[in-house]
């Protein structure tokens, strides 16, 4: 079984949601994104997403934005997120960890030889925004062999007939983008996404994670009563942001803040 299958499984035995938390490989300085995977994991954390810093986002809004700028400006390049998996893997065995990117990364890495590093580095899963099914067979099929999962985004304008197609490609988890937006977006409708995820779970037996729009407690509480899992991301990203002029406080910033996380969650 996969750190990732496992790590939803647990949750669901115990009547709960998965917490998911991102951030930006290299942002605000290389040295700080280790230690603080293992703050998030310590906090709560069941998976990790790991963003690949790239140039031209297309989906992601202005706290995201900002922490990929940051990283470029240290030079982060995937091998370098390879690498800090690697690391953190020296000690968390446990934690599931996604990356979470754009395809632009990995085909100039070339599909194979990234699909090894990942493995090797100790990947769990890989998010490619701007990667549809339809064009994706050949690096889904370098990823599978190595035990590594090609995860999916869905969407509240996806039809039923391309959720299912979608759906058959999928593995490891299904991301429900929550709002039409960037990242970070507000105006989170819960009952609305509760009414979709009831229509996805009929057509997969994945678990389904929320995604966009989950900025406190009080959100991850409110999309933790339905989902299988709350992801978080520019809440976090924009909290190590503020920090980065104290690197050495990020680390505690982000355990307190997934600490609220789960907390909220738990008491669903």
């Amino acid at each position: 079984m996969s750190r990732l299958t496992q790590r939803f499984a647990e949750r669901m035995a115990a009547n709960s949601s998965a917490l998911v938390t991102y951030l930006i490989a290299g942002d605000p300085a290389p040295l700080v994104t280790v230690p603080a995977m293992h703050a998030l994991a310590g906090a709560g954390s069941d998976v990790i997403e790991l963003g690949i810093p790239f140039s031209d986002p297309e989906a992601e809004g202005a706290d995201i934005q900002a922490g990929c700028e940051r990283a470029l400006l240290h030079k982060v390049r995937l091998r370098d997120v390879l690498a800090m998996v690697a690391a953190f893997r020296e000690q968390d065995e446990r934690t599931a960890v996604v990356l979470m990117g754009y395809l632009n990364s990995v085909e100039a890495m070339g599909y194979q030889r990234f699909a090894k590093a990942a493995a090797q580095a100790g990947v769990d899963g890989v998010i490619l925004v701007n990667l549809p099914p339809e064009e994706a067979t050949e690096l889904r099929q370098e990823l599978s062999s190595r035990g590594v999962d090609l995860i999916f985004l869905l969407a509240p304008t996806t039809t039923d007939e391309r959720a299912r197609h979608v759906l058959t490609e999928a593995s490891g988890f299904v991301y429900y983008v929550s709002l039409k937006g960037p990242t970070g977006s507000a105006n989170l409708d819960v009952e609305g996404v509760r009414a979709r995820l009831n229509q996805l779970r009929s057509m997969t037996t994945l678990p389904l994670a929320v995604g966009f729009g989950i900025r406190d407690g009080v959100t991850a509480r409110a999309v933790a009563g339905f989902a299988d899992g709350v992801v978080v991301g520019s809440a976090l990203v924009r909290r190590m942001g503020e920090l980065a002029g104290q690197p050495e406080a990020i680390p505690a910033a982000a355990a307190a803040f997934a600490g609220e996380l789960r907390a909220a969650m738990d008491a669903v």
